[in-house]
């Protein structure tokens, strides 16, 4: 982020956004999308966020674009965050960590998203291989859909939220590391008004995975006054605001500068 900017960019191949490109949403039309925004970002942008599902919808030749898209982001030189929300238990929770954080996997990533509610022990193959392998972890904390709050802003029998209680487990992973830990969070960059509801210290010593600038109606501006003093650990990220402008791959570069330096603004100001 200090190389390239402050900007996580999403690679979304929905339908919309292929019909909007002119692309065909069909297995030809993910790989075209997809390829374009790598070769047009990978060489820029900090972290590049593949959505698995847009990509395991064509099956077995959508994974394989997938596997395509990650190695050759990563060999541009982008951090490759694979948004997956994976969540289980035991030997399952086990697999699809060596999908996603084992070097020897076609998927291999620097990091992988992942759901913490059946019990945040449950995500200690994932937690484990992370550190083993020198990648991350992104712990759903503080969700920017509405339906998130049912669970995440749930108190405790000790009065602490649900979402409260995952960020002190992250705090307590990455106590020591410098500059920071590999263990983050997923906090919306749409949550504003909810944070205080969920009494959520967001100081976790961790990056913070923020959605929501762009489409979703949180602006770069809004970031201070989410994270306060975590500012500085926050990558936001941006899919559609970006993705909109392809595939002209001129004007998808100017948008992600554009947002980056609007982030490095909002931030630099809140110093």
């Amino acid at each position: 982020m200090d190389d390239r900017g402050p900007l996580c960019v999403g690679i979304d191949p929905h339908a919309a956004l292929l019909e909007s490109w002119g692309l065909d949403d069909d297995v030809a039309g993910c790989e075209r999308f997809a390829r374009t925004v790598v070769e047009a970002l990978a060489d820029r942008v900090a972290v590049l966020k593949p959505q698995s599902a847009f990509f395991e919808r064509f099956g077995s030749r959508g994974i394989a674009v997938l596997e395509r898209t990650v190695a050759e982001a990563r060999a541009a030189g982008a951090l490759v965050l694979m948004d997956a929300k994976r969540g289980d238990i035991g030997s399952t929770m086990a697999a699809y960590a060596a999908t996603y954080l084992d070097p020897a996997s076609p998927l291999f990533s620097d990091a992988v998203t992942v759901s913490p509610y059946l019990g945040y022990g449950s995500l200690r193959p994932a937690l484990d291989l992370a550190r083993e392998s020198g990648t991350g972890v992104f712990v759903l904390a503080l969700t920017s859909n509405p339906e998130g709050a049912e669970v995440q802003h749930a108190v405790r029998a000790d009065g602490a939220s649900v979402a409260a209680t995952m960020l002190g487990h992250l705090r307590a992973e990455n106590a020591g590391a410098a500059p920071m830990g590999s263990y983050g969070a997923v906090v919306g960059a749409t949550l504003s008004g909810s944070l205080a509801a969920a009494k959520a210290d967001l100081a976790i010593n961790g990056p913070l995975l923020a959605p929501g600038i762009g489409a979703q109606g949180a602006t770069a501006a809004d970031l201070p006054k989410v994270f306060g003093a975590a500012v500085r650990d926050v990558v936001p990220n941006v899919s559609r605001g970006v993705l909109r402008h392809g595939p002209d791959a001129a004007a998808l570069r100017a948008s992600a500068e554009r947002f980056a330096d609007e982030v490095r603004e909002a931030v630099a100001g809140a110093a």
